[in-house]
């Protein structure tokens, strides 16, 4: 027998995987996002995620709203 490989991914590997839009699941809540004008964003939630621009490298921007 092989052995069993893990599964889980780091926070970090998670994020990029939405930006590169290989992921579809929310961070927060696990529901679907949707991609559109350079945000995620989460519809349940209302979790937003965005890259923000002008940075040699990518800055995340993770907004959440309790309630």
């Amino acid at each position: 027998m092989s052995e069993v490989a893990p599964l889980h991914r780091t926070l970090e590997q998670e994020l990029q995987a939405l930006l590169r839009g290989v992921s579809l699941e929310c961070l927060v809540c696990g529901e679907f996002v949707l991609h559109a004008g350079g945000m995620i964003t989460c519809p349940e939630c209302g979790s937003t995620l965005r890259a923000e621009a002008g940075s040699e490298k990518t800055q995340l921007q993770l907004e959440t709203q309790a309630g």
